[in-house]
């Protein structure tokens, strides 16, 4: 079936774009031509949204080739921006006049013809974004999305490592936008999987409780208060994510003043015992200085949390009920690993071996909270101050 876009009459596209041309919006294109929104998008989105002005009249809040030769003629008169705005037959501020001057030349070199052909190309739609006209800036912004850091972390290295080089440098929305904005081709689309939720819009979520209690839980308000300023280091936050099927896991540690990640492997499954020995193995590889208590939730894997304290001599807190705020340095951590392990798939294929070179990536990886230094030289700064 023929669609109708593709047989629309010929003057009603010359409309839609005559209407674009002149500053008409959508709607009020829609007012004056008999289509949907749809077809007057199908129109202009192909010539880039914004329709070139070079046969029209130029709007007269700019400036013109009578103003631009004004302006010289008050610059050879060694007359003040205000003096010359002021001298136009429309009249502009002394700002105005100083951006038009110091754009084409300055006071010396400016020319009214050269400065109207550069305000002419300037004002030209679309124009290249700056990730689209920089190869060596999109390429270091690739290799970072690859390496799974967020748009916000390859922004901040690139300043670190660039200084005020304007040209090396781009925010994060930029980022953003050229991942998930269609139309932006700069960065293959397919890179919006390397980012922490795979996907452009967020997804609500909830859970109906159905665990029952853990014997001789020790609630998060009994936690001592210096857990809750991260000033003092060795407080643990902890979780398992769960691979397909509920059947296999991966525990998470994540030190709350460092964000030091540790994976706890569990190739005999999740059981209370099986995560009870593979904390206790892992906690044993830590300075006691930084192993002082962990915050769990209320997942049955904990239900040997006491034969874990009387090992260890390390006290475990229960958060609240549906409260992963509570926990909020590892609930951010696993939906960082959810970049190497993704729901619905096996975690019990990964060796020790492989958990250990993701913790590695993340403790790695620069972080806005700590300043922007890795959690492993966090970790390595407090190690060295306790001796």
């Amino acid at each position: 079936m023929i669609r109708r876009w593709k047989v629309l009459p010929p003057e009603v596209r010359k409309e839609i774009i005559r209407f674009a041309a002149r500053g008409g919006s959508y709607r009020q294109i829609l007012g004056r031509v008999d289509v949907s929104m749809g077809t007057v998008g199908r129109v202009l989105v192909p010539l880039g949204g914004v329709i070139r002005r070079e046969e029209l009249e130029r709007p007269s809040s700019r400036l013109s080739i009578d103003d631009r030769c004004a302006i010289r003629l008050g610059l050879e008169r060694g007359w003040s921006y205000a003096r010359i705005g002021a001298s136009l037959d429309r009249p502009r501020h002394a700002s105005t006049i100083c951006r038009e001057v110091n754009k084409a030349g300055g006071r010396e070199g400016y020319r009214p013809m050269d400065a109207h052909r550069l305000a002419g190309q300037r004002a030209r739609r679309p124009k290249a974004t700056k990730l689209g006209s920089n190869p060596q800036l999109r390429e270091r912004v690739v290799q970072g999305l690859k390496r799974l850091w967020s748009p916000e972390q390859i922004a901040q290295q690139l300043r670190v490592e660039f200084g005020d080089d304007p040209a090396m440098t781009v925010s994060h929305e930029t980022i953003y936008k050229s991942v998930y904005v269609q139309g932006r081709g700069e960065l293959r689309r397919e890179l919006a999987r390397c980012l922490r939720t795979g996907r452009a819009q967020r997804k609500p979520q909830g859970r109906i409780e159905r665990r029952g209690k853990i014997a001789d839980m020790v609630p998060i308000s009994e936690r001592p208060a210096e857990v809750g300023d991260r000033a003092v280091p060795g407080h643990w936050e902890g979780d398992l994510i769960i691979g397909r099927g509920g059947d296999s896991a991966i525990g998470t540690l994540v030190e709350r003043s460092t964000r030091f990640v540790l994976l706890l492997h569990l190739p005999d499954g999740r059981s209370a015992e099986a995560v009870r020995a593979a904390m206790t193995a892992t906690i044993a590889t830590l300075p006691a200085a930084l192993v002082r208590s962990i915050t769990w939730d209320q997942g049955k894997e904990m239900a040997q949390h006491r034969q874990f304290t009387i090992a260890t001599d390390v006290a475990v807190y229960f958060c609240d009920p549906h409260s992963p705020w509570q926990r909020g340095s590892n609930e951010n951590t696993n939906g960082l690993l959810r970049q190497y392990f993704p729901k619905g798939t096996d975690l019990s294929v990964h060796t020790a071996v492989d958990l250990q070179a993701v913790a590695d990536s993340l403790n790695t990886r620069p972080r806005k909270t700590l300043g922007w230094m890795t959690p492993s030289e966090k970790l390595a700064e407090l190690i060295a101050s306790t001796g």
